[in-house]
């Protein structure tokens, strides 16, 4: 479990990139997606979201739940990325 510091540095660091707070968004409203699916409801090329979806990994607010896949790998968000998204909309009205 996140404090409350670790949650808002995180959500500062979701906030600065379109491409994160919309994949984080995406799999919080519809589940486990294929990285496909997720550029596909984005509106994103691939590539951006090959390496948002690794920045969002490495930071542990989402997880894949078949590493060993070459293709089709299924993403959902954690528990510490749903935190992180209900702190977004408190600091945007903050701006």
């Amino acid at each position: 479990m996140l404090n409350k510091d670790e949650k808002l540095k995180l959500a500062s660091y979701v906030l600065v990139s379109g491409y994160r707070e919309r994949v984080l968004t995406i799999l919080n409203e519809k589940g486990y997606m294929t990285p496909k699916y997720i550029a596909k409801h984005c509106n994103v090329r691939i590539n951006h979201i090959s390496k948002t979806l690794k920045e969002l990994k490495t930071n542990g607010l989402i997880f894949c739940i078949n590493e060993e896949a070459r293709k089709g790998r299924l993403y959902h968000i954690t528990p510490s990325g749903y935190e992180v998204l209900k702190l977004i909309p408190k600091l945007k009205e903050m701006e």
